[in-house]
């Protein structure tokens, strides 16, 4: 267990009756996670959940020639607990670190038994799988009816969100294909959002100039992801 005085950080752990995350943090281990590092893969057990405490982590589909398209994002207001919730003990998806940082670990086991003896946490997980299948419907939905400008700008302002920094560590090749296309494709619609003063490129980083600018570029999926999450996480969404 960390010996930090501001860990956990996670706002979903944070939301939780203070005898609950007391009863709780034998169990969780403080880690810290590097930028396009696998947390759990597809096909292979499911061994721990992860809240993350200040970076950001994409759920992403891995199709047979290796390719993978992002699905979810999953940031400080919320944890990769959703299948384990239902008991799975095989990952479906891969857990890809987007923006580096720091997140809190915990067992499977010690997640079920957590389950299993605090109504708290118990509906606190129930209420963030709501949360999490919103978001996942909200984005598909998204890739089909928006222009990959209005969808990176979408994307670019989630990740602020649960960022510290306006300087996001992320690049373009990465950017392509959490958006499931080329990176031509994704170097034109970065480059829009340039030269509308909304973003400036760097190596291996998106820096967000106007939060504003980059909000009339977004399409209107974005506020409907803050409001559904908002609603079954009041606590937790900044």
């Amino acid at each position: 267990m960390s010996a930090q005085s501001n860990w956990p950080r996670n706002r979903l752990l944070l939301a939780l009756p203070a005898a609950n995350l007391k009863r709780l943090m034998p169990e969780l281990e403080n880690i810290h996670c590097q930028r396009e590092q696998v947390l759990m893969d597809a096909d292979r057990p499911l061994d721990h959940v992860y809240f993350p405490d200040s970076g950001v982590v994409s759920v992403v589909a891995v199709y047979a020639d290796g390719s993978i398209i992002e699905m979810a994002t999953i940031g400080r207001e919320g944890c990769t607990t959703l299948q384990a919730i239902f008991g799975a003990k095989i990952s479906s998806v891969r857990l890809l670190v987007q923006i580096p940082g720091d997140a809190t670990k915990m067992s499977r086991p010690a997640f079920t038994r957590a389950m299993a003896s605090m109504p708290a946490f118990r509906s606190l997980m129930y209420a963030h799988a709501q949360a999490f299948l919103e978001q996942v419907l909200v984005s598909v939905a998204c890739n089909g009816a928006h222009s990959l400008k209005q969808r990176l700008a979408r994307w670019l302002l989630m990740m602020r969100d649960r960022s510290d920094d306006d300087a996001l560590q992320i690049t373009q090749s990465l950017l392509a294909e959490m958006l499931g296309v080329q990176r031509p494709s994704i170097t034109n619609a970065a480059r829009e959002l340039e030269r509308a003063g909304a973003i400036e490129r760097g190596r291996r980083q998106v820096t967000i100039l106007d939060r504003r600018r980059l909000l009339t570029a977004s399409c209107e999926c974005y506020q409907l992801v803050r409001s559904r999450i908002a609603f079954y996480l009041p606590k937790t969404y900044s």
